[in-house]
Order: C-alpha cells, then sequence, then structure tokens
C-alpha cells in the first residue's frame, strides 16, 4: 500500500463521509453553545469586576484568574469525570458545554473589561453631566463603543474555542476528532483523520482570515 492509499485513501473518506459530517455538526453546536453562553457571561463578569461592591470584585478576579489559567481539559476533566463524586452527574453535553463556557466567559471577561477601560472616562462624566443614569450610559454610550474595540479579540477566541471543542473527545462527546478516531478504527486506516483535519481547516481558516481583516481595519481606523 502507497503512502497516498494509507493517508488519502478517497474509499475510505468517501464512506467515512456521514460518519464525520455528524462529528462536524456536533462540534459546530458545541462551539455555538460555548461562545454563545460564554460572551454574554463574559460581559457579565466584566461589569462585575469594574463597578460592583469590593467583595464581587475579588470574586471576578478569583472566577477570571482561575479558568485564565486552568487548561481546558483539566475543567472538562474535572466537570465530567470528579463531580460525580459528590453526587452530581452530567452528561457529556452538559459537562463539555459548561466547561467551555467558564473558560470563555473568563476570557471574555478580560476583553470586554479592557475594551471598556479604554473609553475615556470624560464620557461617564458628560454623560452625569446631561442627567443620563449610570445603567443608561453603559447601555447607550459606552458599551457600544467598547463593542467595536473587543470584536477582532473575541474573534479570536471565538476560533480558539472551536479549536479547544476537539478535546470534548475524553468525555465520549461525538464531535469531529472522535468520530474521525472511531471511523479509524473501524476502517483501518487513517484517512478518515486527515479528512477530519481538512475539515478543520476548512471551516477554521476563513475565521483566522477575518481575524486579520477585521484586526487590519480597525487599526486603519484608529489611525485615522
Amino acid at each position: 500500500m502507497t503512502l497516498f492509499d494509507t493517508f488519502f485513501n478517497a474509499q475510505v473518506m468517501v464512506s467515512a463521509f456521514p460518519i464525520l459530517m455528524r462529528g462536524l455538526l456536533n462540534t459546530l453546536l458545541l462551539g455555538i453553545f460555548a461562545i454563545g453562553l460564554g460572551i454574554p457571561v463574559g460581559l457579565f463578569i466584566a461589569l462585575v469586576r469594574l463597578y460592583a461592591p469590593k467583595p464581587f470584585r475579588i470574586l471576578s478576579v478569583i472566577y477570571i484568574d482561575v479558568f485564565r489559567a486552568m487548561p481546558v481539559l483539566v475543567v472538562l476533566i474535572l466537570i465530567y469525570y470528579a463531580l460525580p463524586f459528590v453526587g452530581i452527574r452530567l452528561s457529556s453535553w452538559v459537562s463539555a458545554t459548561l466547561a467551555f463556557m467558564f473558560v470563555m466567559s473568563a476570557y471574555s471577561a478580560e476583553v470586554f473589561r479592557s475594551g471598556i477601560e479604554s473609553i475615556p472616562k470624560g464620557q461617564f462624566e458628560a454623560a452625569h453631566a446631561l442627567g443620563l443614569p449610570f445603567l443608561l450610559t453603559l447601555r447607550k454610550v459606552i458599551l457600544p463603543q467598547s463593542v467595536r474595540l473587543v470584536i477582532p479579540p473575541t474573534t479570536s477566541n471565538c476560533v480558539s474555542m472551536f479549536k479547544d471543542t476537539s478535546l470534548a473527545s475524553v468525555v465520549a462527546l461525538p464531535e469531529l476528532l472522535k468520530e474521525a478516531n472511531n471511523a479509524q478504527a473501524l476502517y483501518a486506516n487513517p484517512s478518515p483523520l486527515i479528512a477530519a483535519a481538512l475539515l478543520y481547516l476548512l471551516f477554521l481558516w476563513p475565521m483566522v482570515r477575518l481575524v486579520g481583516l477585521l484586526e487590519r481595519k480597525f487599526k486603519t481606523e484608529k489611525a485615522h
């Protein structure tokens, strides 16, 4: 068997395609759930860190530091394998979604904090002088400006999150890598793994390019 037949066996790839598509769908759903929950939770935590009473600010800092410092795989294993020892049993889907959401929210919180703090304090003072309440100032003045600043780093975090979904295979969640491994065992050929790598590249490469375009766009706007 040639090297090409071993790693790029078209017959095996075609046969494994439905399995890989099922895994890709689960990967996309897991990433969307984690990002869709993580970003708003991250915004809330950022606001708590910046404007809440001191005890809550301290708790938010601890939350952010813990989940930014801890590897995603460790968080995932703790939720899925450690919690059952205290009577909390979660499915692989719930465990993976929670683990990725915790990590995504921690990184998003720092991104939002940086974006909000980059807005000149004079804008708060001007809004206060106009009689605008604090929450209305945040919603109408500060957050719309900071959102533009956090789009590039948030998009980069989303790319990382989609890549990290491959770790969900350790809790038997049938995402793309898990299904590719199953197909490899079924056909006794590594071609499904190569096909899975190509699928990751196919949907993540445009996002990587988008991050670069957004960074250049906002740098240009800032320069002007």
